[in-house]
């Protein structure tokens, strides 16, 4: 059981999450950056599960982004595999578990076998209900804003510029945005995640690397969120 009591009514609809130190995990215990996507991959599934129980509608994890792609080969490959293992085990337990799923980001230079498993995940998640989990991969927020800018100046039915009406453009239109932002392995930036949808997010850092993440760790992170006092830039009566 948590250390950290969960006030009721206090649960955020939406927590994304940058999944970081997973490198800094394995090199501290002698071991290869691979051995650390991989632990860092037990760990998601493992708080996505903790998430879905707590009754959180929506968690968006940052898997990999346009920057990523400037590693090594070897790492590169290894993240990609551990991509395609987790599809290819959600497309066996998402009805099960009514857990639905959705690949955020540039999803054109993947492989055709990975966009393959993409298209299924989301043929699958049209009749689900319950929690959705987003994964960000070959995501950049920037990026993101340039494509959505570029989509609507191409779109002969464009309304007016507006907020609401951008937002319509962007990889989620239908995904509220993140209540709260959480990032491990004791980084105090954004890292260029959600930097549309992240304007009004609540941010809760931790020293803790990715693969130690635990349950207690995200009840913390929750019970933080508890006591924020989100007026949005308004103020309260």
């Amino acid at each position: 059981m948590s250390a950290e009591k969960i006030i009721p009514g206090c649960v955020p609809r939406h927590v994304a999450i940058i999944m970081d130190g997973n490198g800094r995990w394995a090199r501290k215990r002698g071991l290869p950056r691979t051995a650390g996507h991989a632990a860092g991959a037990e760990t998601y599934r493992r708080i996505a599960t903790a998430c879905s129980r707590r009754g959180i509608e929506y968690m968006t994890v940052y898997a990999f982004s346009t920057e990523n792609w400037k590693r090594s080969g070897e790492e590169v490959s290894a993240i990609m595999g551990l991509l395609k293992k987790y599809l290819l085990e959600a497309i066996s337990s998402m009805e099960r578990e009514n857990v639905r799923l959705r690949v955020l980001g540039d999803t054109s230079v993947l492989s055709p076998e990975l966009r393959e498993l993409i298209a299924r995940t989301d043929e699958i998640s049209g009749h689900l209900t319950g929690m959705w989990a987003n994964l960000c991969v070959n995501y950049g927020g920037r990026d993101e804003i340039v494509r959505a800018c570029r989509a609507w100046a191409e779109d002969p039915e464009r309304e007016p510029l507006t907020e609401k009406v951008l937002s319509r453009y962007m990889y989620g239109p239908d995904i509220p945005d993140p209540d709260l932002i959480i990032r491990p392995s004791g980084e105090y930036r954004l890292s260029n995640f959600l930097t549309w949808q992240s304007a009004y997010s609540e941010l809760y850092f931790t020293d803790v690397l990715w693969p130690d993440f635990t349950e207690e760790e995200l009840d913390r992170a929750l019970a933080a969120y508890a006591r924020r006092d989100r007026r949005f830039g308004g103020v309260k009566q």
